[in-house]
């Protein structure tokens, strides 16, 4: 009796933890920028970064993405985008959200940051990949110097094709340098399984 009562516990509480392991299962979001140059997947920091993955999402799921361009790559640095059409326009965006870089994300190569102003609450659409490991973009504190660059997603495919933008042609284009003269168009963002 006491045997069987013991395999009944264990069972009970193998059980138990495989349900919470089952639900603790951390399932992040992912999308598929279709660009110019190739496929680029990006897995989202849903748990670590919620408000700046849901701001990326709702553009995305908006078509928003759609013929914007890198505008700003730097080989070694970043590349930017998310904000201009082929025609160099502006997108109108939406409310800038609160500054996430306080998550313990850092600035890596492959990884994903909100692009902003001096402002550090004033990110909006703009987002930008890290060629290398950017540790001077990270939070250090919450000061207008400190606050750094929040990080919410990694490239987990593609990542060649984000080295192959460092490779084109650069130069100006009214106030704005670095800019690829050749269009890298985002063609296509959506969420993908």
């Amino acid at each position: 009796m006491r045997t069987t009562l013991v395999y009944l516990m264990l069972f009970l509480f193998s059980t138990l933890s495989f349900a919470t392991e089952n639900k603790m299962s951390n399932t992040h979001s992912k999308v598929k920028l279709t660009t110019s140059l190739g496929d680029v997947v990006i897995q989202l920091e849903d748990e670590k970064a919620p408000v700046s993955a849901a701001n990326f999402l709702a553009y995305v799921k908006q078509g928003f993405y759609a013929g914007t361009i890198f505008h700003r790559v730097i080989p070694g640095f970043m590349a930017q985008g998310g904000g201009f059409d082929t025609s160099f326009k502006q997108k109108e965006t939406n409310a800038p959200i609160k500054n996430e870089a306080d998550n313990g994300l850092k600035n890596k190569r492959g990884t994903l940051a909100m692009a902003r102003t001096n402002d550090p609450h004033s990110a909006t659409a703009q987002f930008f990949i890290n060629y290398k490991d950017n540790s001077f973009l990270d939070h250090t504190s919450p000061s207008p110097s400190g606050w750094g660059y929040a990080v919410f997603g990694e490239v987990i495919e593609g990542m060649d094709v984000v080295d192959a933008m460092a490779k084109q042609a650069t130069g100006n284009r009214g106030p704005h340098q670095d800019v690829p003269k050749t269009d890298i168009v985002i063609e296509k963002a959506e969420v993908i399984k």
